[in-house]
């Protein structure tokens, strides 16, 4: 009896070896088997394929269809232009706050090259970086408004488009903004409303105590005048800085 149980206990000892062995061997068997994400049919970005009978991967847009968020019915309230040139209306209400926002984001992302008065005197011009528009010459103060909205949108000359970093609305707020601060600069009576005056800013600056010369044009170090033959890659040949012959008060 003892040697039947023996033999007993290693048959069983040998069918377990067999029962594991041939479930490692089917496991191994099946990995060998797996198809992992990597090996399944796909197109690689910019690479050919068989598959279509232009050989392309890439594939065309399918008519008619726009990206979500990208409808862009508006064509002049996204690029500025009108039937391919710029036109001189204003996409939104005129409001203060429009006015308030675009003088917030003006002082952001434009002053840096334009200065806080649009001479093109900025800080960095002022360090060596390459002189900026003045929006107080003749040309740029009668430039229309989609002018300015589609140099923000595509760059112009030396500076780049600031279309990933200012939306459509604040580069139109911006737009009028620099309108108003045109018109501040070049202040005439007429442009005043019944009632109020135009006062020369140097008469303003000695009426606030300010230091002699506050009121006159910036220039940039080492020059007479504002202004080089390099601002023709900006759009602005090279003139004075703003003379801001006077201020409404």
């Amino acid at each position: 009896m003892e040697m039947q149980g023996a033999g007993n206990r290693k048959q069983g000892t040998a069918m377990r070896n067999v029962v594991g062995f041939s479930a490692l061997a089917a496991t191994l068997v099946l990995a060998g088997c797996r198809q992992d994400m990597q090996d399944q049919p796909k197109f690689f970005p910019q690479r050919g394929t068989t598959f279509y009978a232009d050989g392309r991967s890439v594939r065309p847009q399918v008519e008619n269809t726009v990206a979500r968020s990208q409808m862009h019915e508006d064509e002049y309230f996204y690029t500025g232009l009108k039937d391919g040139k710029e036109g001189d209306g204003l996409p939104l209400p005129l409001t203060p706050e429009l006015i308030a926002r675009g003088q917030e984001r003006y002082n952001i992302y434009c002053t840096p090259c334009h200065s806080r008065v649009g001479n093109g005197a900025g800080m960095i011009v002022q360090r060596g970086y390459r002189p900026a528009g003045d929006f107080h010459t003749d040309r740029l103060r009668n430039a229309p408004l989609g002018h300015f909205f589609a140099v923000m949108t595509n760059g112009y000359g030396a500076m780049p488009d600031y279309a990933a970093q200012v939306t459509p609305e604040d580069r139109w707020a911006i737009t009028a903004y620099i309108r108003a601060l045109q018109l501040s600069q070049n202040a005439k009576p007429g442009d005043v409303a019944s009632g109020g005056h135009v006062e020369d800013l140097h008469a303003i600056a000695h009426d606030e105590g300010m230091q002699p010369g506050f009121a006159d044009p910036w220039v940039l170090p080492g020059t007479a005048v504002y202004g080089t033959p390099d601002n023709q890659d900006h759009g602005v040949p090279g003139q004075a800085a703003a003379q801001a012959p006077g201020a409404a008060k």
